[in-house]
């Protein structure tokens, strides 16, 4: 079995809407299932309710729900919380919790995101050699 991952919200997008985007990433079909935060299903809400992606995320959760190539990765907000405490170097909110769920539960994070990637420091180890780590 493949080392476990946690997907940030980009990465569980373009896996359930089949994006051309997971070309780039050939190693993600080889790493499920794939571990995604709590955190991500509310991101999704809050972009559909500002018009960035259409649907619900109450929908989008319960198809998750129901897909056996992810599992949703319970952590208890209190630990959630004083992980994120500690991380100054983002002010968006989505980020700061998804980082602190990896680090929470010592799971690489998948991200494209350059704010996660110059900081965090449990990613996927095929995005530190992509970028030249």
């Amino acid at each position: 079995m493949a080392s476990e991952l946690l997907l940030d919200t980009h990465f569980l997008l373009w896996i359930t809407l089949g994006s051309k985007r997971l070309a780039d990433f050939p190693w993600i079909h080889d790493r499920t299932p794939w571990r995604i935060s709590p955190v991500s299903l509310l991101e999704i809400e809050f972009l559909a309710e500002v018009g960035r992606i259409e649907g619900s995320g109450h929908a989008f959760a319960e198809a998750i729900s129901r897909d056996g190539r992810f599992l949703v990765d319970e952590v208890p907000l209190a630990a959630l919380i004083r992980r994120a405490l500690d991380l100054s170097w983002t002010r968006d909110p989505f980020d700061r919790l998804l980082a602190a769920h990896s680090a929470a539960r010592r799971l690489p994070l998948c991200t494209v995101d350059g704010t996660l990637l110059r900081h965090h420091q449990l990613l996927a180890p095929e995005l530190s050699l992509e970028r030249g780590g």
